[in-house]
């Protein structure tokens, strides 16, 4: 793929169409569309005039120019974007992502692109190389044929006025955000038979060592003899042996205060039959994505790696396979987490919470002073939120408040649900120190994460239920249906903010 930024001659760039922002109820007699309705013979006035074209959010509409004399390309492509108070910076990904995978189909493999916002070039570019190289991604790797092998190789952003510095920022910055959600996206595809926790282990190396990043696998003998016996418990009834991921990067230069990291940790369960507790045989064959959590992470810290912040960062991802053998955990076992606490299992099929629980006393125990945690934890904050907002809970408030107000910049919803001791009490187990499930039918979302509270220790701390946000059920004009990446643009939002 290739990317270029253009300051001035938006009409004579050298590609196959050009692609303009068009805002809900606007006329083709104001700005930009001014100019571009001449040079197709006033055919934008006559599709507005005829409401085929309403400026309607990915809506869409293909002219040809009356003149090649005048223009390079051979045609101009109207992307509605809304009404123009509701396109904020983030906007320009879905419109170049609509603009892409309309062309594509039409086999053109170039364009320049008019985004019309009123953010900064550079923040400008990396959205719209972010959402160009995002929309470019199916599901379809492993058909041999009926493939969706069409690509759109070239991308022209044009900034008036902007400094070309300040473009190839944003476009090294949109690649390397882009390329990350997509491998994140890839991860989060793949069958349980192809990426069981060994081989997202070995993804991971594989990735780090690419970017620079610092990697250490633990197994399964590191981790029962740390104590992990409630992640441990997950993987007893699988035959593929379970690993924790531990990524670091450590800037050149660090602006973090004394004693601060930031620990991402994310559920890494490669396929979840629900283990003797079993799911339903229908649609578990979407469980291959409930280790999305720990993908998430994955991309992350590949994005960090690339865009180098000055705040240190480790990611923690805890791969365990749950399956339903002889071996496996059994409604009413107890087991012994790596902070000491013992916990009564009565629902195997909660298994995200127990290797959560110790991944974040990990994270803490290796100096982590702010968690962040991610995780397809629970159907019921699908029925809370559905597939909008990410369901987000946490034991500081400003932390909360940060990731809300980064998601609304990175045009990623969080939804705060309320955490608190009269929910915690309803965890305690007449056996061990607590359950890990709550009331049946009763606060579902809310029940996994105080779970996961009472193994964090003295660090402030989110967890992020991404069970509804992390897949989509339907093709979108930006983005093909499967998994999101969710969250990655938050959490980078939330690194850099650190520095």
């Amino acid at each position: 793929m290739k990317f270029h930024g253009i300051t001035g001659n938006f009409a004579e760039a050298n590609v196959e169409a050009l692609v303009v922002a068009v805002f809900k109820g606007e006329k083709a007699a104001g700005n930009e569309l001014k100019d571009l309705d001449k040079l197709t013979g006033g055919l934008v006035a006559e599709v507005m005039k005829a409401e085929e074209f309403k400026g309607d959010a990915g809506q869409t509409a293909l002219l040809r120019f009356a003149s090649k004399g005048a223009v390079t390309a051979g045609r101009l492509l109207l992307v509605g974007v809304g009404d123009k108070a509701d396109y904020k910076p983030h906007s320009v990904a879905a419109l170049a992502g609509t603009a892409t995978r309309y062309l594509r189909k039409r086999s053109l493999k170039s364009f320049a692109l008019l985004p019309r916002s009123e953010a900064n070039a550079s923040e400008t570019a990396q959205n719209a190389v972010q959402g160009f190289i995002t929309s470019q991604f199916e599901l379809d790797k492993y058909k041999t044929k009926d493939k969706n092998s069409k690509t759109v190789d070239t991308l022209v952003v044009f900034v008036d006025g902007a400094k070309p510095a300040e473009l190839k920022s944003g476009i090294v910055r949109g690649q390397a955000i882009g390329e990350s959600i997509n491998f994140t996206r890839d991860l989060a595809n793949e069958p349980a038979n192809i990426l069981p926790p060994a081989e997202m282990a070995k993804r991971a190396q594989a990735m780090a060592k690419s970017v620079g990043l610092k990697c250490q696998i633990l197994d399964e003998a590191t981790m029962t003899r740390m104590g992990m016996g409630s992640l441990m418990s997950v993987s007893l009834g699988s035959a593929q042996p379970a690993k924790m991921i531990v990524l670091r990067y450590d800037p050149v230069k660090s602006t973090a205060k004394k004693g601060e990291l930031l620990a991402l940790v994310g559920k890494g369960i490669t396929f979840d039959t629900g283990g003797i507790s079993l799911k339903p045989g229908e649609n578990m064959d979407a469980m291959k994505y409930d280790m999305s959590g720990g993908a998430t992470v994955i991309g992350t810290m590949r994005a960090i790696a690339l865009l180098k912040p000055t705040v240190p960062v480790i990611g923690v991802v805890a791969a365990v396979e749950n399956m339903p053998d002889g071996a496996a955990s059994r409604p009413s076992d107890v087991v012994t987490a790596m902070n000491g606490k013992t916990i009564e299992i009565l629902n195997t099929d909660a298994e995200g919470r127990l290797v959560l629980a110790d991944a974040v006393a990990y994270a803490e125990k290796q100096g982590a002073t702010r968690i962040v945690d991610m995780a397809t934890l629970t159907g019921a904050v699908i029925v809370a939120l559905g597939d909008l907002n990410t369901g987000i809970m946490g034991n500081d408030q400003p932390l909360v408040d940060e990731i809300i107000s980064l998601g609304k910049e990175s045009g990623e919803g969080f939804w705060q649900l309320p955490l608190s001791a009269e929910y915690s009490k309803q965890i305690r187990s007449d056996i061990a120190d607590i359950k890990n499930i709550g009331p049946r039918g009763k606060a579902g979302t809310i029940m996994g994460a105080v779970f996961i509270q009472e193994f964090v220790d003295k660090a402030k701390w989110a967890h992020l239920d991404i069970a509804g946000t992390a897949w989509a059920d339907g093709v979108k004009p930006h983005q093909a249906k499967g998994p999101t990446g969710v969250a990655i643009r938050t959490l980078i939002k939330l690194v850099e903010k650190s520095q």
